[in-house]
Order: C-alpha cells, then structure tokens, then sequence
C-alpha cells in the first residue's frame, strides 16, 4: 500500500558529502515522523536521525553536526545530508516512516535501504 524508495547511497571519501533523498507514495492521509537508519555487517540498526511533521529534529550522538535531515511534507519526502563523513559511517541507510494509510490504519514502513561507503 505505501512504498519508500531511497537514492542517492553511493561511494565517498572521508571528509566528503553524500545527500540522500526517500519519497514515500502509495495510499497515504498522513506522516507523522519520518526518519534514517543506518546498519553497518554485524550490527543492529540504529536510528541516525528523525523529523516530525512539525519540524522537531533529533539525532544520533555519533552524527550531530555533521548530518543533517530535513523534509517536504508535499512531496512526502526526507532527506539526510551528510558532511563531514567518516569510514565508521559506512552502513547500509534505511528510510522510515510512520505512515497513515487512507484506510486511516497507523503503521510503520521502510525502504529497501541504500548503501553508503567511506573510504578512509
């Protein structure tokens, strides 16, 4: 029923940016929060970063100033600007949303992820 799609993933250098963008579609009344996590082999998704439809911004201690998300309500998207990146932020990066289908039924969705690759 809803569907998240991200890009913009790809391979950097230390020091360098990458922006990555989620659209979500599908049968949609509403989003609430919408976010980016992030899993590296062997370990646990962890939570780099959330909005509220208001605006309200939380981060990971790991990325503060140096990530930054950021979305367009009408377009029902996120994005994750990244400067600054590191080796240890390679991870495969995954778009969320909590999502309020027209059926009026509240659940939450992810992408299918995009890779991200530092190298040092």
């Amino acid at each position: 029923q809803v569907q998240l799609v991200e890009s913009g993933g790809g391979l950097v250098q230390a020091g360098g940016s990458l922006r990555l963008s989620c659209a979500a579609s599908g049968s949609i009344f509403s989003i609430t929060t919408m976010g980016w996590y992030r899993q590296a082999p062997g370990k646990q998704r962890e939570l780099v970063a959330d909005i509220s439809s208001g605006g309200v911004t939380s981060y990971a201690d790991s990325v503060k100033g140096r990530f930054t998300i950021s979305r367009d309500n009408a377009k029902n998207a996120v994005y994750l600007q990244m400067n600054s990146l590191k080796p240890e932020d390679t991870s495969v990066y995954y778009c969320n949303a909590w999502v309020i289908t027209r059926d009026y039924v509240g659940m939450t969705y992810w992408g299918k992820g995009t890779l991200v690759t530092v190298s040092s």
